[in-house]
C-alpha cells in the first residue's frame, strides 16, 4: 500500500469512527448510564469486532456480499429493524431512579456481534476493502486495513464512552436523563435512515 493510500485510508478510519452512528449513540449511551469502566467491555467489543469483521470479508466475503443483492439487502433491512428496536429501547430507558436497578452494558461478545448486523458496519466493510484491499496483496493491505480501523476504533469508542460518562455527571434530574435518551435514540434513528437511502 502505498503512503497516499494508507493517508486516505486514516481519513477514511477517522471519518467514519468518529462521526455519530448507531455504535458511538450505544457507546455515550452507556457511558452516561453505566459510566466508563462497566462500559469497557462493549467499548473493546465495538472496537476488537468491526477490525476483525473487515479482515473477514476483506479475505472471504466481499465478492459473495456484493454479487449477491439477497444477501446484502437482507442484512441491510434485518440490521435497520434490529437498529430501531435499539433506539426504542434507548428511548425508554429511564432515569437515574432506574439506574442502579436495571439493565447492565453490552457484553463484548454481544457488542462484536452487533457488528455483523449493522447496516453503517457493512457499508464501511465493502467500501473499506473494494478500496484499499488490493488483488495483488489481498492479506498484507486486509491486516493493514484492519489494524488501522481497530486503532482508530479504540480511540473512539474510549471517546464517545468517556462523552457518555461526562454527559452523565450533568444528567442529575429524570428529565436531563430523558432528554439524553431521546436525543441518543434519535441519533440512531437518524444512522438508520441515512443507510437506508442509500
Amino acid at each position: 500500500m502505498t503512503p497516499e493510500a494508507y493517508y486516505a485510508l486514516i481519513a477514511l478510519a477517522v471519518a467514519t469512527l468518529f462521526t455519530p452512528g448507531p455504535n458511538n449513540a450505544m457507546l455515550a449511551s452507556s457511558g452516561a448510564r453505566f459510566g466508563f469502566w462497566p462500559t469497557t467491555p462493549h467499548m473493546l467489543g465495538v472496537a476488537v469486532g468491526f477490525p476483525v469483521m473487515l479482515l473477514i470479508v476483506g479475505l472471504l466475503l466481499g465478492e459473495v456480499f456484493k454479487s449477491s443483492d439477497l444477501l446484502r439487502e437482507s442484512l441491510r433491512w434485518g440490521g435497520a429493524a434490529l437498529l430501531l428496536w435499539i433506539a426504542w429501547k434507548t428511548a425508554n430507558a429511564g432515569g437515574l431512579s432506574e439506574k442502579s436497578s436495571g439493565g447492565s452494558p453490552m457484553t463484548f461478545v454481544g457488542a462484536s456481534a452487533f457488528q455483523w448486523i449493522n447496516p453503517k458496519g457493512w457499508s464501511m466493510a465493502v467500501a473499506a476493502t473494494t478500496q484499499f484491499i488490493t488483488p495483488e496483496r489481498p492479506v498484507q493491505t486486509a491486516v493493514i486495513v484492519a489494524a488501522t480501523f481497530l486503532t482508530f476504533g479504540l480511540a473512539s469508542s474510549a471517546t464517545w464512552v468517556g462523552l457518555g460518562q461526562a454527559i452523565g455527571r450533568w444528567l442529575t434530574t429524570d428529565g436531563r436523563q430523558r432528554v439524553f435518551n431521546l436525543t441518543m435514540a434519535g441519533l440512531i434513528v437518524l444512522s438508520v435512515a441515512a443507510v437506508i437511502r442509500h
